[in-house]
């Protein structure tokens, strides 16, 4: 397949593909929601199943022509937990392949995520958070983690970081994917522990863990990113500031790029959650209708991901 590089081109492949990936929607009650899986219904990769109350969805405008590819699962209560619970039965019995907040809390959808007995994260997974950014005048999408979900990553934690991001990127196309370790500059410090295991990842990646793969750190962002800063600081390094993905040293830092890099700068971002058996799209209630759009789409690229 072609290097997807863009959002359009990601929809646009999604669109050829002529696959309905099967989306599970939790009280997708919300209009940011409904506009997003009308126009991934309208763009042709979508067939949804509402989960909840249907009588409040099933008239709406962005949906109704589409019926053929709209179910309504309706939970043995009103209440959200149900919600959440039999959205999260409909992956686990092969039914969905994406798994799509709306109007419900964050924890109550991730209680049945995370429900050992019944829920969608394989024994020793680590849930993580991916996202990607078309970033204005950037000639290419940039993936990042973790922005949502670990605080502090371990350094096993950080190693499936890694992983999830490069199958990611495999599935958007991209062979040789390049992963930089991000610090505020690029030099290792006792100072700052999540250094001093940076070059145990790259080793592992030049070891052939991840298949072809570049990783290397740390860098800061710029250096990252960008050719002539790198150059400029005469700093060797086989990233050769071109990097396709960020891994952020922790929460704080991945959580100030998302929202620097949304609101300063104009980027579309799109985000799913990793580890679990199904993508999960887990929406703040801030994003707009194009933020969960493109993060439909983003999972349903992840759908093929090794």
């Amino acid at each position: 397949m072609n290097y997807i590089q863009t959002f359009e081109a990601m929809v646009a492949h999604l669109s050829a593909g002529g696959c309905r990936r099967r989306i599970a929607v939790t009280c997708g009650y919300d209009e940011s929601t409904l506009q997003a899986v009308g126009r991934a219904l309208a763009g042709g990769f979508a067939h949804v199943l509402f989960v909840g109350d249907a009588e409040r969805v099933r008239n709406h405008a962005a949906l109704t022509p589409f019926a053929e590819h709209i179910e309504y699962i309706i939970p043995e209560s009103d209440e959200p937990a149900a919600a959440a619970a039999a959205a999260v039965r409909l992956v686990r019995e092969g039914k969905a392949d994406i798994l799509m907040k709306g109007l419900i809390s964050t924890d109550v959808l991730l209680r049945a995520v995370l429900n050992k007995e019944a829920g969608l994260l394989p024994p020793g997974s680590v849930l993580t958070h991916l996202a990607v950014a078309q970033v204005p005048g950037r000639g290419k999408l940039l993936f990042f983690t973790d922005s949502a979900v670990i605080p502090y990553p371990t350094p096993e934690q950080r190693a499936a970081q890694v992983g999830y991001a490069i199958r990611m990127c495999r599935a958007f196309g991209l062979e040789e994917p390049r992963v930089a370790l991000i610090h505020c500059s690029e030099h290792v410090s006792e100072k700052f522990p999540h250094t001093l295991t940076y070059a145990e990842l790259a080793r592992r990646a030049q070891a052939g863990e991840w298949g072809r793969a570049i990783v290397d750190g740390p860098l800061d962002v710029r250096t990252s990113i960008d050719p002539v800063a790198l150059r400029t600081k005469g700093i060797d390094s086989p990233i050769e500031g071109c990097a396709d993905v960020l891994v952020f040293p922790d929460i704080e830092a991945g959580n100030t790029f998302y929202k620097t890099v949304t609101y300063l700068t104009g980027s579309d971002v799109a985000g799913v959650l990793c580890g679990t058996t199904c993508p999960v799209i887990l929406p703040s209630r801030g994003d707009s209708a194009a933020d969960k759009y493109y993060s439909l789409a983003f999972a349903a690229v992840g759908c093929s991901a090794e």
